[in-house]
């Protein structure tokens, strides 16, 4: 898909939500899941779905496991959102032989590229392996910089050089308000900005970020949205009301590595998306009371 048009259907997209992926018992991928999820995700303002990102476990699902669930997503959405495949390794070669077939197939939007991990590459290295995943098809490439889990930051005046190849289009950006007021300010009118961070969602949309590419979104994707409007209408006094509503909700979210606690969440409120593929384990019951509490103080 074209650049331009990929960004003209993310200008729609302020919340996208990371999917999670559903396992059974056994560890199989509970595809019978999906659809309420989805639905259910797609009723309270989720505008853009990431298929096979951190949060999907990526690490721990084969490629064959990740083009079935583009394909199975694809097919419950049918066009109404856009979507995002995660194609990015530290394994250059390896992310540019994924994302031409991603491209093949036809229905997906854009590619996910994650900060190559573990290599620690210089700014040099991560411009290049960016430029050349963004070369190697015509699938627009979204960078997704977070050094909390790779290590290595993609520098803001990095991130500037590779906004400036035509089919890298977007940033997921988990560092610092500060470096989302610099992409927002510096980088292509076109280039979109996203926080990864749920809990600066508030401010990146305040300061004049697209969205935010969220995990709390899988339940509460009504008061983000209320909270973006109150942004965009100027109500910024209201908007702040929300942010303090829901942030411990979102710190919550986040005591635990993710996404064992949105599982368990969305466990308890019956989508029946299971436990975690290891080296991750699902939340201690102990963990799992004070998580529930903190989203529902009346559980």
């Amino acid at each position: 898909m074209p650049a331009k048009e990929t960004i003209k259907k993310l200008k729609k997209a302020r919340i996208i939500t990371a999917l999670v992926t559903p396992f059974h018992e056994d560890g199989t991928i509970n595809f019978k899941a999906f659809p309420r999820l989805i639905e259910a995700l797609l009723a309270h303002h989720t505008e853009g779905l990431i298929l096979a990102g951190t949060t999907a476990e990526s690490p721990t699902l084969t490629h064959d496991e990740e083009l079935e669930i583009f394909e199975t997503v694809h097919q419950i959405v049918d066009g109404r959102v856009p979507l995002i495949a995660g194609i990015g390794t530290n394994d250059t070669r390896d992310s540019i032989e994924f994302v031409k077939e991603v491209a093949r197939l036809g229905y997906i939007d854009a590619g996910l590229a994650v900060t190559p991990y573990y290599n620690k590459p210089t700014q040099e290295g991560i411009y290049q392996h960016f430029k050349a995943i963004a070369m190697a098809s015509d699938l627009p490439i979204i960078l997704y910089n977070i050094p909390g889990r790779v290590i290595t930051e993609i520098a803001p005046e990095t991130l500037l050089r590779l906004a400036e190849i035509e089919n890298i289009i977007a940033v997921k950006d988990c560092t610092s308000t500060d470096n989302l007021a610099f992409l927002i300010d510096q980088c292509p009118e076109d280039f979109l900005v996203y926080t990864g961070e749920d809990g600066l969602a508030f401010h990146a949309k305040a300061l004049g970020a697209q969205g935010v590419i969220s995990v709390a979104s899988h339940i509460l994707g009504d008061e983000i949205a209320l909270m973006f409007e109150e942004i965009e209408h100027g109500s910024i006094q209201k908007a702040a009301h929300i942010q303090r509503q829901i942030l411990p909700k979102i710190n919550a979210l986040f005591s635990v590595s993710s996404p064992a606690p949105i599982k368990t969440v969305l466990n308890h409120q019956g989508y029946e998306v299971g436990g975690l593929r290891l080296p991750l384990v699902a939340c201690t019951a102990d963990e799992s009371k004070s998580i529930l509490q903190k989203i529902n103080p009346l559980f």
